[in-house]
């Protein structure tokens, strides 16, 4: 049996007739409408929103909601969207992500019924676009330290404040965002034409470049208490229950953006000559290309266990983080190698690898990361924990460790070294344990 590099733990088996034929259809769309101009497009920090329509067109904005014209995707289909869109580019997988996730699932989450007729059909359909207001500047990764206010004057409520690095800000036509209330946070639903409401792009971006981004400025935006989400009650828990969908996409995303910079590097490597033999002739290459293709196997194994655990009912929200936190950077990882082994064609646009490079460290810093505090966040009386104390603790006893099997004897029992090993592995295993559960 034949394996293919890209897929050497037969992933493609996995998949029913329907997801194979959505995976399909987003894949020829992908390759006729977005690669031959993405390149462009990213020279020019232009995000295609002729594209818009064409997505719309495909039924897949909504992702798994029911109804209101909305595709109603299982997760695993879902998720193969997203891989499929981000092997165009990461700027038209985070349109989908922002418009799906991060924004019609908490109107279709938290909405009223007023709510969810007015704007999920039109978004459904392309006609209106959502962006999704969390992050501040000076909270970054920590939605607690939220500054924006929402104050009650009768049935009217009245927001100030600033988001930034917020996806479709400046194309947006009604923005979720997120103030903190004398209750506790709250999300309200801003139509972008409102008064005292603006959205600025954020320019001169080295990564991300092709997706819009900006920042919103809230100077005493009013707007009636039927705009704000009834189910937000639930305070800051909902926000974070959103980012659990998001995360759940770019698991899966980054996995597209992999195999489009490992197939690159895997072609380039099999017809580029040196010496009278191809690059993927050499001993040292193909441990490059072997070492992608585990990671990418690796990753494509986890997002399916994530997707069937999503379809029982069983997901948790460190599972999506820890998935995304290891895609992610697997991700970067593949993308790096290929470039360097592009050599020279590596550096420009025309090449996937280039482009990713930077992409990928900014899909895992901005959409819903928590980058630098450790990535894998747990949600715990409304904030975000990490595995930062840990990890370091994890750092500190891999340097004993190699110190200790430094001092360990040449000629010493082979078993003893196992069973020193193991007792140092076998620690750091149940700490991380103890503190994932706590």
């Amino acid at each position: 049996m034949a394996l293919d590099p890209s897929d050497l733990f037969d992933f493609d088996s996995e998949l029913g007739t329907e997801q194979r034929t959505i995976r399909d259809v987003v894949a020829r769309f992908v390759d006729e409408q977005v690669l031959p101009t993405i390149a462009r497009d990213f020279d020019a920090q232009r995000f295609p929103r002729e594209l818009i329509a064409g997505l719309a067109d495909l039924g897949i904005l909504g992702g798994s909601i029911e109804g209101y014209d909305c595709p109603g995707l299982d997760p695993l289909s879902y998720g193969l969207v997203c891989q499929q869109l981000e092997r165009g580019d990461s700027a038209l997988r985070s349109f989908v992500s922002v418009q799906s996730s991060l924004c019609m699932y908490p109107i279709d989450a938290f909405g009223s019924a007023e709510q969810k007729s007015r704007y999920l059909p039109a978004m459904a359909r392309g006609e209106l676009v959502g962006c999704f207001g969390l992050t501040e500047s000076q909270g970054g990764s920590d939605p607690g330290a939220m500054r924006t206010r929402a104050e009650r004057r009768g049935d009217e409520w009245v927001l100030t404040g600033e988001k930034t690095w917020i996806t479709n800000a400046p194309i947006a036509d009604v923005a979720l965002v997120w103030a903190s209330t004398a209750d506790g946070v709250r999300g309200f639903l801003i139509d972008t034409d409102t008064p005292g409401f603006e959205a600025r792009e954020i320019e001169r971006k080295y990564s991300l470049r092709a997706s819009t981004t900006g920042t919103i400025f809230l100077d005493d935006v009013v707007i009636p208490d039927s705009q704000r989400l009834p189910g937000t009650e639930v305070g800051l828990k909902a926000a974070l229950a959103c980012l659990t969908q998001a995360r759940f996409g770019i698991a899966f995303g980054v996995l597209g953006a992999a195999e489009a910079c490992f197939r690159e590097a895997l072609d380039y490597c099999g017809t580029r000559e040196l010496f009278g033999r191809p690059l993927s002739a050499t001993q040292g290459v193909q441990l490059r290309l072997a070492e992608m293709a585990r990671k990418l196997a690796t990753g494509q194994t986890l997002a399916l266990q994530l997707a069937r655990n999503k379809a029982r009912g069983r997901l948790h929200p460190v599972q999506v983080s820890i998935a995304k936190w290891n895609n992610c950077r697997a991700a970067i990882d593949i993308a790096r190698e290929a470039r360097d082994l592009l050599g020279g064609a590596g550096i420009t646009s025309e090449h996937a690898a280039i482009r990713r490079g930077g992409s990928q460290r900014q899909d895992l810093r901005v959409v819903g990361g928590a980058h630098r505090q450790g990535d894998a966040g747990i949600r715990r009386e409304g904030r975000i924990e990490t595995f930062v104390p840990v990890r370091e603790r994890h750092r500190r006893r891999v340097l004993r460790l190699e110190a200790h099997v430094e001092r360990l004897q040449v000629d010493a029992p082979h078993e003893q070294l196992v069973r020193d090993v193991g007792l140092h592995v076998g620690r750091t295993a149940k700490e991380i344990a103890a503190h994932t559960c706590a």
